[in-house]
């Protein structure tokens, strides 16, 4: 597919901000130089005071930044033909363009309308067909029919996003000192929620290229032989009062960007896997969800965690050993799940000639026992803790247990778009934390104590969804990694699988 690339990718110009756009933006088939080496376009100004080339310096990393990410976005789209843009493979996933489209359309509706003086919409039906489910701003176009959306077309589409990015540089360059502070922190929303749609982009391409019996590939990998992983061990926690949430939810949502150049300090705030409180380490990176906060204390019992994620060979044990025939094992929903729709295996498994496979984003691969189990339910998850003899963690014990580990791992920045296997790890250290798969958690999303959501719009970013759903830690191979840390809360309903979802186990000491 990456053969094709041109046909999901028409070159592009963008003749009316000509010198503000950075190559990522203006040019979608000329200049190939690498995302990170490209330099901020610098914004002119005259003289000004200290406090005004500070703002118009924080306003230039914002800028690239901006860039930086839109310009992803756009990279991941590369690989594609128009033909698989359009596809919905089910409810829950949405079209590539789609995704293109709706991450245009929340910077265009909280930072452009109001924002940036005589902007015009390229066409008002773009706020219906992209809302997703901000009922206070109007009507939506129904999220199970994204599908049916032929028209503006995949060129258009890309036409809307130029408009958009020239507009953002209007923005970024002549917003007043006021309107600069008070949308700064929307522009940081909207470009960590374009992120979050960079990875839902990606497993939703997986699960349309799935349905496709020819098994297409969306990048090429090479299989690297199964290695052995060792026994997994655990990692003891004592009893105490822990701090849980990010601190910046109390404060205005942003600060400086962030980037992964340095991870220093970026785990904040940071809590004693020993026992009460930690230090606070701050380097002014400290954008979090409103959902993340507030901070509190919580009591943990002493608990052990699993140094390592639970493996395919290890889940197909559970499978040998007929997991998934073993009503003691689930949950009363998670039985009828099993039954209803038939699950015999994690997502994207099949069975053939006796040997299991598993479609990837590099196409269908014989599975490596000794990768992270991945696409697995809360359901299967909680399932197979039970067979094993343990638990899942809840949320508190994961944040508390990953409080002092930086947030390095496989991240959609190193390409591979799949789980590794763990080559090495320290005794005693708990490994793969971070990367390869979200960690389903025990816990179900709810608010913490003494949260509030944000009042209009952006209000409904979060909180309308803490029902019937359960959290998910860590990140995952599509995650990128400046956007994740330790007290980031994703949240599904436990019958979903097609995220990179996977399962760390965890136990009670007596």
């Amino acid at each position: 597919m990456e053969s094709r690339e041109k046909a999901a990718s028409p070159p592009r110009t963008s003749k009316s901000r000509k010198g503000l756009l950075s190559p990522a933006l203006s040019s979608r088939g000329g200049e190939e130089e690498n995302i990170s080496q490209r330099r901020t376009q610098d914004i002119v100004t005259p003289l000004l005071s200290v406090k005004e080339l500070s703002s118009v310096a924080e306003r230039e990393e914002w800028a690239r930044r901006y860039r930086e990410i839109r310009a992803f976005s756009e990279e991941l789209a590369k690989p594609l033909q128009a033909e698989d843009c359009v596809i919905q493979s089910m409810p829950d996933a949405s079209p590539a363009k789609w995704h293109l489209a709706h991450t245009s359309w929340f910077f265009e509706t909280f930072i452009l309308r109001p924002g940036l003086a005589n902007y015009h919409e390229s066409d008002p039906h773009n706020s219906y067909l992209f809302n997703s489910y901000y009922n206070a701003v109007g009507p939506m176009h129904c999220r199970a029919r994204r599908g049916m959306i032929s028209r503006p077309t995949l060129e258009e589409t890309y036409r809307y996003r130029e408009q958009v990015d020239a507009a953002m540089m209007s923005f970024f360059e002549g917003a007043t000192e006021d309107r600069w502070r008070e949308l700064k922190s929307a522009v940081v929303l909207g470009l960590n929620h374009e992120q979050q749609h960079q990875e839902l982009f990606l497993t939703d391409i997986k699960h349309m290229l799935a349905q496709n019996p020819l098994h297409p590939v969306y990048a090429h990998a090479s299989e690297e032989e199964p290695t052995a992983v060792a026994p997994m061990s655990w990692r003891s926690f004592n009893e105490g009062i822990y701090w849980i949430g990010h601190e910046s939810v109390r404060k205005e949502m942003t600060s400086s960007p962030r980037t992964t150049k340095s991870r220093k300090g970026l785990l904040s705030p940071a809590l004693s896997s020993r026992g009460g409180e930690g230090e606070t380490p701050s380097d002014g990176n400290d954008f979090a969800f409103d959902n993340e906060g507030p901070r509190h204390r919580v009591f943990l019992d002493r608990f052990e965690l699993a140094s390592r994620l639970v493996t395919n060979g290890e889940y197909l044990e559970f499978i040998k050993d007929s997991g998934y025939e073993r009503a003691e094992f689930w949950l009363s929903l998670g039985w009828s799940a099993v039954h209803d729709q038939k699950w015999r295996a994690p997502l994207y498994w099949e069975q053939q000639g006796g040997e299991w496979f598993g479609f990837t984003l590099s196409g269908l691969r014989k599975i490596d026992l000794s990768e992270p189990v991945c696409h697995v339910s809360y359901f299967e998850a909680d399932a197979y803790a039970r067979w094993a003899g343990a638990r899942l963690p809840t949320e508190a014990e994961w944040e508390a247990a990953s409080a002092n580990i930086r947030p390095t791992g496989n991240f959609v920045e190193e390409k591979l778009l799949h789980p590794r296997p763990l080559v090495s790890e320290q005794p005693g250290e708990l490994a793969q934390m971070f990367g390869d798969v979200w960690e389903w958690t025990r816990s179900s999303y709810a608010p913490y104590p003494r949260y509030e959501p944000a009042k209009g719009a952006i209000g409904e970013y979060n909180g309308k969804f803490m029902c019937n759903q359960y959290v998910l830690r860590g990140g995952s191979c599509a995650t990128s990694q400046s956007h994740i840390r330790n007290t980031y809360r994703n949240f599904f309903p436990p019958d979903k699988r097609w995220q990179f979802m996977g399962i760390r186990l965890a136990k009670d000491v007596l």
